[in-house]
């Protein structure tokens, strides 16, 4: 009879962990879902209409990077707000650009994550210019004064970044904070 009682316990304590995971994991569920929903409302302008991007202040800081896209950055957006990325990611062919992933990056690695499940990728240190162009430089000062291929202006430079993909308007088999996309590789060549 002992032994009944406690397995029974047992019974008990068990389906209390279980369901108190089971909610936990619902209300994260619910947590991405949600911010998911707001960033999409957010960024739904935006989906095949570049244009409005560069009108809104995002202008190109990397040309193709392999599956990946090009990137659009707007200089005014700081911190993470899930409704307003600073760095909108597209892809090209032919005459049309479609917004794939929406981007935030970071100088070190967030102590808690933005969104529920995040993971991160990274960017190493290096010089933009104004045509996209992208050059590796641990400092500034070893930045060209202009691209090297192309002969665009400096823009900026920026240290080692911690990145955070957002697959918002693209499908991506590695994940929805993957910081590459298999599927947008067709897209490479522009």
């Amino acid at each position: 009879m002992r032994r009944f009682i406690v397995i029974g316990l047992l019974a008990v304590l068990v389906a209390g962990v279980v369901g108190a995971s089971t909610a936990s994991a619902a209300k994260k569920n619910t947590s991405l879902t949600s911010q998911l929903a707001l960033a999409r409302l957010a960024t739904a302008k935006y989906v095949s209409n570049l244009d409005l991007a560069k009108a809104n202040g995002y202008t190109i800081i990397t040309k193709m990077i392999p599956s990946m896209g090009y990137h659009y950055m707007n200089a005014k957006i700081a911190g993470f707000n899930v409704q307003k990325p600073p760095i909108l990611v597209y892809e090209h062919h032919g005459s049309t650009w479609q917004l794939g992933a929406v981007e935030w990056v970071f100088t070190s690695k967030p102590a808690t994550p933005p969104l529920p499940g995040a993971r991160y990728g990274s960017f190493g240190a290096g010089c933009h210019y104004t045509d996209g162009s992208y050059v590796p430089a641990q400092s500034q000062d070893a930045c060209p004064k202009v691209a090297p291929q192309s002969g665009a202006a400096f823009s900026f430079w920026h240290p080692l970044l911690i990145t955070l993909h957002l697959w918002l308007w693209y499908p991506n088999p590695s994940g929805l904070f993957a910081s590459t996309n298999p599927l947008v590789s067709f897209f490479d060549q522009g």
